[in-house]
């Protein structure tokens, strides 16, 4: 197979699956680089990229066999098994990225604070974070404990090669790192739990307004720290993930988020691979998120940001109101298939799919995906034949 080599950013060792050219062309990075190939050239895509959020895990019954008696956050630090599970859903789906299985509460794990997944319930601490005192206990994490970590992602780059040979393409499936953003990961910690109103964390933002920003610093590292090392051993995108700031007013994700987000990008921004700010229910400050992807980067205008859309938007009226970017051209979109009608019929939900496919038109590039993540007790067959569908499409 022919394959590009890039001129390697200075950070990324030699092995690096974007500096050796196995995923420099691979269709869901043309789109993240707004439709151009690894050289900055106007290139189509050999086909309409997908991928899903939430693709690997409990919607697959490969899944729930591997992972009987072994907890949550024990599954993420096994290497083999993260590899596993990651690499579960490409084999199954055919999408065109691997989303790292882990969990935004990992980096917590990995510095020696008290956290568990609850089944039906979520992450919990064993003590909630709510004092200035409490924020200067937390330890930070030593490199080291990132090993498994980067075992588990270089497993994952091997074996998506091994797929990708197989299936005789010339491009290697992409791996996407990802961590939780400063204020979701915060707000566990405040919260001690999951919250739906988030009132604890929210009334740190003002009335204790220094120890929400000591804590929101140290969660920006850990989480920055969390993707670097992601990246770093081979994966070709960043996704920030911040779930709970549709919680937030625009003036408030401004004063006390938007800051934090860019310090958590700015830890892999030198790296120069694409970076995907996503959130739930963030509208109304996409633009700003937007801002500050470009604020953590050294060159916003030669930079690849990338905004995930949930469901709730039609993608093209966000491609409009948002306009350009800082370098000079239309954002790329990833969504935003409504998960609910994945549980309808199938001519319903493909004419949605069709109507995602065509609104993602008017974006810089667009990359399919959900408005947020496979539910639990979907069916796999369903998501099987909305990747063949896509991909059916012509770019």
């Amino acid at each position: 197979m022919n394959r590009m080599t890039t001129t390697p950013p200075a950070a990324l060792p030699a092995d690096h699956p974007l500096v050796a050219g196995l995923t420099a062309d691979a269709p869901l990075l043309n789109q993240y680089r707004g439709g151009r190939d690894a050289a900055g050239r106007t290139a189509q895509p050999a086909r309409r990229p997908v991928w899903f959020m939430r693709q690997a895990g409990r919607s697959l019954p490969e899944y729930r066999k591997l992972r009987e008696g072994t907890s949550m956050l024990d599954s993420c630090l096994n290497p083999e098994m993260a590899a596993e599970i990651t690499l579960q859903p490409v084999r199954r789906h055919d999408v065109d990225a691997a989303i790292f299985f882990s969990d935004i509460v990992i980096p917590l794990r990995l510095a020696g604070v008290g956290v568990e997944i609850k089944p039906g319930v979520g992450p919990v601490l064993d003590s909630p974070v709510r004092t200035l005192a409490d924020v200067r206990a937390l330890p930070e994490i030593d490199e080291s404990a990132f090993a498994p970590i980067v075992e588990a992602v270089q497993r994952t780059t091997a074996g998506l090669a091994e797929l990708s040979a197989e299936a005789g393409r010339d491009w290697t499936t992409p791996l996407i790192g990802f961590a939780g953003a400063p204020f979701t990961l915060a707000a566990y910690m405040v919260e001690g739990r999951p919250s739906k109103d988030h009132l604890a964390v929210r009334a740190m933002m003002k009335a204790q307004t220094e120890t929400w920003n000591e804590l929101a610093a140290w969660a920006a590292r850990a989480s920055g720290a969390f993707m670097r090392a992601q990246v770093l051993a081979g994966a070709s995108a960043a996704q920030l993930f911040d779930s709970w700031a549709g919680s937030l007013s625009r003036a408030d994700y401004l004063d006390y988020v938007a800051p934090f987000s860019q310090a958590a990008l700015s830890h892999v921004a030198d790296l120069k691979v694409p970076l995907i700010h996503f959130g739930t229910g963030t509208g109304q400050f996409l633009d700003a998120m937007r801002a500050a992807v470009e604020a953590a980067l050294p060159d916003p205008a030669a930079g690849h940001p990338v905004l995930g859309v949930d469901y709730r938007l039609n993608l093209r009226e966000v491609a409009e109101s948002l306009g350009k970017g800082a370098n000079g051209r239309n954002t790329p979109l990833q969504g935003n298939i409504d998960p609910a009608l994945l549980f309808g019929d199938w001519a319903t939900l493909e004419a949605h799919v069709r109507q995602v496919v065509a609104e993602g038109g008017a974006a810089g590039g667009h990359v399919v995906n959900l408005g947020h993540g496979v539910p639990p007790d979907t069916d796999p067959s369903v998501l099987t034949r909305v990747v063949e569908l896509i991909h059916s499409i012509h770019p």
